[in-house]
């Protein structure tokens, strides 16, 4: 049966891509009787789908999602995704000064690594000291623990084994939630950090790489990597050290391995799916119909959790530098970029109702604002921008563009309006959301040449050669504004639209920071200071004004947040923010 099986997977990653039908069906009963087997013969193992691989196994230096590190790390506190309230996770408590400055963490007793070494306030100082506010070590986490106009970082010492005292130069109002940050084994990693290699680098850089053995990774979380096949599957199991017990005192998680299978786009997880080989999958619009009336024969229910959190938007690389004497951008397109009423332009032009109806088969709405709607902070009161190409092309006119006799638009020097838009190749609906903003921008005259790529390229344009013109992407979000602060800080590490260069890139001469720019990251330090709720949300309804009048970014649609779980995982309690299996730990698989 196992060389049966591995032909038939051989088989399944040569067809996935065409779209003959008798060869899908064909595939999709091969798999269904392979995966009842399966299921038969080990009842606690999870099986779920991601669309790549992963890029690392160093939870400081990812910057992706998926990654493995839900799963295999836990910090000081982490969030109720059904409350929002902050919760215990490796702390046992917590207490704040007066004065808001100082938090003292108390651990709980006796954590310990996946190794058996003991977990102590040493690992939650190097953490946080050695590694997050480390310079020489580039980490998304950084930004969020900025705090104030002058950026300034937060004191971490150690009181004894069980507890560490964080403090902080003035209050800073999501600074508890900010000490979710995974943490990591100093035991193993200290060397590493003190190290250099032969480029002067610490050679933690490039330590646990996705090449790493899976019994060389220690980790803290409920499961630890057990083995990794690339492009084909993860496979996770129990961490016997986990901290976590049931009412009962028997340790938790119930569920002995997860496995996430790595497939090439959303059309052969929605296949694997349906013939039984997944226990869940995100449910895409243009799937929910077919999978809504499956549910009963197939043994699974469709949660929707309402809006999703997070957004989806384009967005126009302003970066006016230049590195080793060579503009990031071309000189001509630089210049439209960086025309307001250019993308404004463009916004008006794209007609998002047509991708509510026919992407998202109506299981959507237009997105307008970078804070997720869900949110408290998010300002009901934001005006997108309406599909109107005529009055996208008065505003073209105005700016000097002109047409040609064949309508194509050109700028005032007669350069023809074209550039490339980018987003990853297999995510389905970023390639049909592409394919429409190439179709709207014909009808205002402009050329858009749509080039879907691999995530790993995409992201390595974003944020390290800087080379790209526009793209597609999106964004997790939550309910605390300041998570997406690296996004806004002009100096943040994910300031996609307008980087600067990453630790041990060569540099950037003629960065420009826009006046509205300066003012956002100005607006996060003030929101992040202030205390009182409601003066909070007055602030960050301010950056939300800006961010929509100036348009670095232009969001698209905010899907609902869906997902189809089989019948056998008992204790679901689904939400938009932390989907199906944020308390994996307590979930159980029962056949029914």
């Amino acid at each position: 049966m196992k060389s049966i099986n591995n032909i038939i997977k051989l088989q399944w990653r040569k067809l996935s891509h065409l779209i003959i039908t008798f060869s899908l069906i064909f595939v999709v009963l091969c798999l269904s009787s392979c995966s009842l087997n399966s299921s038969a013969n080990n009842e606690s193992r999870l099986i779920q789908a991601i669309l790549s691989d992963p890029k690392t196994f160093n939870a400081v230096l990812s910057q992706e999602s998926p990654n493995i590190f839900g799963l295999t790390y836990e910090g000081l506190v982490t969030e109720n995704p059904l409350t929002g309230e902050i919760e215990p996770a490796l702390a046992q408590s917590w207490t704040i000064s007066e004065d808001k400055l100082t938090i003292i963490f108390t651990l709980k007793n006796d954590l310990k690594w996946s190794d058996a070494k003991p977990l102590t306030a040493d690992d939650v100082v190097f953490s946080y000291n050695q590694l997050y506010l480390n310079e020489e070590i580039p980490s998304n986490a950084r930004d969020s623990l900025r705090i104030g106009k002058n950026r300034a970082f937060p004191i971490v010492e150690k009181i004894d084994n069980l507890r560490v005292k964080f403090i902080i130069p003035e209050p800073f109002a999501p600074f508890l939630e900010s000490t979710g940050l995974s943490i990591l084994p100093k035991h193993i990693l200290e060397d590493k950090v003190t190290q250099k290699g032969a480029d002067g680098k610490p050679i933690f850089l490039s330590f646990w790489g996705v090449d790493t053995p899976p019994d060389q990774l220690v980790v803290n979380g409920a499961y630890k990597l057990k083995s990794y096949a690339t492009s084909q599957r993860i496979i996770f199991t129990k961490n016997p050290y986990y901290w976590q017990k049931d009412e009962n005192k028997n340790p938790l998680p119930y569920i002995d391995e997860v496995v996430w299978e790595i497939v090439e786009s959303t059309d052969t997880s929605v296949l694997q799916f349906r013939s039984g080989s997944l226990d869940s999958i995100g449910v895409t619009p243009e799937y929910f119909s077919l999978l809504k009336r499956e549910e009963n024969r197939g043994n699974f229910s469709i949660f929707n959790g309402g809006a999703a959190y997070g957004t989806t938007f384009m967005s126009f690389n302003l970066n006016q530098g230049s590195r080793d004497g060579k503009p990031l951008v071309d000189q001509i397109k630089s210049k439209w970029f960086n025309n307001m009423n250019f993308r404004k332009a463009i916004a008006y032009s794209i007609n998002r109702e047509s991708m509510i109806n026919n992407i998202y088969r109506g299981l959507g709405e237009a997105q307008n604002s970078p804070i997720s709607v869900q949110s408290p902070f998010y300002d009901p009161t934001i005006i997108g921008y309406d599909y109107d190409p005529e009055l996208a092309k008065k505003l073209l006119l105005q700016e000097g563009f002109k047409y040609d006799q064949q309508g194509k638009l050109l700028d005032s020097e007669n350069h023809e309006v074209r550039f490339t838009l980018l987003t990853n190749a297999g995510n389905k609906i970023r390639e049909s959301l592409g394919s429409q903003i190439k179709q709207d921008l014909s009808q205002i005259g402009i050329t858009v040449d749509f080039t879907p790529i691999a995530f790993s390229v995409l992201v390595d344009k974003l944020t390290n050669s800087l080379d790209w013109e526009a793209h597609i992407i999106g964004f997790g979000g939550g309910n605390e504004p300041n998570g997406g602060a690296n996004l806004w800080f002009p100096d943040g590490n994910l300031h996609l639209f307008n980087q600067k260069p990453q630790p041990g890139r060569s540099p950037i001469q003629g960065r420009v920071i826009a006046d509205w720019e300066a003012e956002i990251g100005d607006l996060y330090i003030e929101g992040a200071k202030e205390l009182d709720l409601e003066k909070r949300k007055t602030i960050y309804n301010k950056t939300q004004q800006l961010a929509v009048e100036y348009l670095p970014l232009i969001y698209l649609v905010n899907p609902y947040s869906l997902a189809a779980v089989r019948n056998r995982i008992k204790g679901v309690e689904f939400s938009a923010l932390g989907g199906a299996f944020w308390n994996i730990e307590k979930l159980k698989i029962k056949e029914n």
